[in-house]
């Protein structure tokens, strides 16, 4: 499968604490000096550009939290070649920037949120603010994005059984609400013994309360994502099984932290990174070098490796 999505992160810090993430009092920060300046990410995104990469997603920690951001989206639109421009939010701060950052160029938009319930929030996150991420996903559709997506993460005895109650946002909004599997990817979320809730346990939910899931034919939008629909309804329904199926072998994805290290899968360790190279004003070609070396790398990894379930997803994203 030919490498041709970047996940690239933006930053390390969140305005939010979710218990299946790197936690604060653990992590700290990464010092300024050690993130990639605007032009760096620019430049190592036209590297993987060249390198054949036709969609970039930024992600975080929480991307909105990067200064300038709506500058650097277009930056990173104006790169010859790059066909989709996309980023992932917890949606904090998606009411004032939704508008922004689509006159920038953005295409499309996902809002990380895994209760409709205040109080369920609050435990999920360690945070208040779920008004102001429904004022996020409002702004977005009527932003004018190509896309608004939900990201779900339903965890048995916490939010799982809000299944049906996000799937009837998909009646009446163009939202694509997609349901993803927990993973345990560190320390902390391993604590989580028996949170998985599995794409069969959802769909079932969803079509006990609502009714029959149409399936929709497969978009290359979707990613490893299967796509239904609820019978009349204005958006779609997603399932990402990443626990109960197995689609490593159609990956086309890479991944680069917001210090530059090259992550050729999300459970691989760092193998390459483009710090050095950039801060040394490295010709081109020692990028183009670097990033070949890297999508070899990528080619031959397996899911299994020893280093899975230990990954700083507050650093590298999903």
């Amino acid at each position: 499968m030919a490498v041709d999505y970047l996940r690239l992160s933006l930053t390390d810090r969140c305005n939010l604490n979710c218990v299946y993430c790197t936690p604060r009092e653990k992590s700290g920060y990464l010092k300024h000096e050690d993130l990639l300046r605007h032009e760096e990410l620019a430049r190592a995104a036209a590297a993987f550009v060249r390198a054949g990469v036709k969609k970039i997603r930024l992600t975080g920690g929480e991307p909105l939290l990067r200064k300038n951001v709506v500058g650097l989206v277009k930056m990173l639109k104006a790169i010859p070649g790059l066909k989709e421009l996309a980023l992932t939010t917890n949606g904090l701060l998606l009411a004032d920037l939704a508008g922004p950052l689509r006159e920038a160029g953005l295409d499309r938009v996902n809002v990380s949120l895994d209760t409709l319930k205040k109080d369920v929030f609050r435990k999920i996150t360690g945070g208040a603010g779920l008004d102001k991420v429904r004022s996020g996903i409002a702004a977005a559709l009527s932003a004018g994005f190509a896309e608004v997506k939900l990201n779900v993460v339903l965890m048995k005895g916490v939010n799982d059984a809000e299944a049906a109650a996000f799937a009837r946002l998909s009646l009446k909004l163009p939202l694509n609400v997609r349901f993803i599997e927990f993973y345990p990817t560190n320390e902390r979320s391993s604590r989580l013994k028996g949170a998985l809730v599995t794409t069969a346990d959802t769909k079932r939910r969803i079509e006990e309360e609502l009714g029959p899931l149409q399936r929709v034919p497969a978009s290359a939008a979707d990613g490893p994502a299967s796509v239904y629909k609820l019978r009349g309804a204005d958006g779609k329904i997603g399932f990402i099984s990443g626990r109960s199926d197995y689609f490593c072998g159609a990956c086309n994805r890479v991944r680069m932290d917001c210090t530059g290290r090259i992550y050729p899968c999300l459970f691989s360790p760092a193998t390459h990174s483009l710090r050095d190279l950039l801060r040394a004003a490295a010709p081109d070609a020692a990028l183009d070098d670097c990033l070949q070396k890297a999508f070899l790398v990528k080619s031959r990894y397996k899911k299994d490796s020893p280093t899975a379930g230990n990954i700083e997803m507050s650093s590298l994203g999903g």
